[in-house]
């Protein structure tokens, strides 16, 4: 063989090899474009939506557990009973304690000795009961729940009464007519019973000022509430109680018996009671939106900050509390709160929680 030959034939083989080896990729291809192919239907097939969680469900009452503690006014229980009863209908597995005992004594328990989570109240926190929740590191936050029409009431069997102006009632109160026919000739020559929420209530707070306190001056002319409280408090006779049932089974015991207190108490004794006009106007949701009845008042819950974030189980109450109110107030007898004021009190809770 010749020296040529040989060396043709390993150029030959060593082509051979070098062709092998190239094209073993090309075999390949078809599993490596599948793979892509798989790759680009399962990015396709992918969800595009991502999944948005609710901001509130940890709010839901069947997320939180623990106590809430409320207490204050017996206006205001009604209220804050109905919320707690469907709070725990809603699954909440805690225990929620509503205790009547007056505004006044709402804030004691709250500003004091500190022992409540929400205060219940009939009225604004004053001044002196804002300082003591300060001196034990509270810082109050209101909310606004409702308006209350304060009903003055008889019993349903006394047929000479119907409409007083608010003198006549403050005359009442504060003891100058003693008998009925001082307050109209026309009534029958019998004692006035009186009946009257005791002085821890912010019923009797916001009877003495917008009632009494005109009727009682002080050294300079002006309204004194601190006149008008003694006057009150002062009655021969007068019956006082925080309970406002206990006040209902009085006037209803006398046709000559006289009281007041929250509208929904009126409106759960309606059978037995008698609503009286006051100034010509009667207690109903028209005259309350309009203004024109002159015994309306706002109603309030009470906070702070610290418990809602310390206590989800509380601010999760307060959030439930708030966006069912609409759907509550009036079948618990009272009126709604202004939108503006509705939408303050769920302004004021985010702000609390930090939302």
């Amino acid at each position: 063989m010749s020296k040529i030959f040989r060396t043709s034939i390993f150029v030959l083989v060593a082509l051979s090899l070098v062709l092998a080896a190239c094209g073993a990729p090309a075999t390949e291809a078809p599993a490596t474009e599948a793979a892509t192919e798989a790759a680009t239907e399962a990015a396709t097939e992918a969800p595009t939506e991502a999944v948005v969680e609710d901001p509130m469900a940890m709010y839901a009452p069947d997320a939180v557990t623990g106590d809430v503690v409320t207490a204050g006014s017996s206006t205001v229980f009604p209220v804050s009973e109905r919320m707690a009863e469907l709070f725990q209908q809603e699954g909440f597995t805690g225990n929620v304690t509503v205790d009547s005992i007056g505004t006044g004594g709402g804030f004691e328990r709250f500003c004091v000795a500190g022992e409540s989570d929400i205060a219940n109240a009939s009225r604004a926190i004053k001044d002196s009961e804002a300082e003591a929740c300060a001196a034990i590191g509270r810082e109050p936050v209101e909310f606004r729940v409702g308006t209350d029409a304060l009903a003055v009431v008889v019993s349903s069997s006394n047929e000479f009464v119907t409409d007083l102006t608010k003198e006549q009632l403050g005359k009442i109160y504060t003891g100058e007519f003693t008998t009925w026919d001082q307050v109209d000739a026309s009534f029958p020559a019998e004692a006035i019973q009186i009946y009257s929420p005791g002085a821890d209530s912010g019923t009797f707070d916001y009877f003495v000022e917008a009632v009494v306190a005109p009727l009682t001056l002080n050294a300079d002319g002006k309204a004194d509430t601190g006149l008008g409280e003694e006057a009150v408090l002062g009655l021969e006779g007068a019956q006082f109680s925080e309970d406002d049932n206990v006040l209902v089974q009085g006037v209803v015991g006398s046709e000559y018996a006289i009281g007041y207190f929250g509208y929904a108490y009126y409106v759960e004794n309606a059978d037995t009671l008698k609503a009286l006009n006051i100034e010509g106007v009667e207690p109903n949701q028209e005259d309350v939106d309009n203004g024109t009845y002159p015994l309306a008042r706002p109603l309030f819950i009470y906070s702070t900050a610290a418990i809602m974030q310390e206590k989800p189980q509380v601010a999760a109450f307060i959030y439930f509390y708030l966006t069912n109110l609409e759907d509550n107030i009036i079948d618990v007898g009272y009126f709604p709160a202004p939108a503006a004021d509705l939408d303050a009190a769920m302004s004021a809770w985010e702000t609390a929680v930090g939302k």
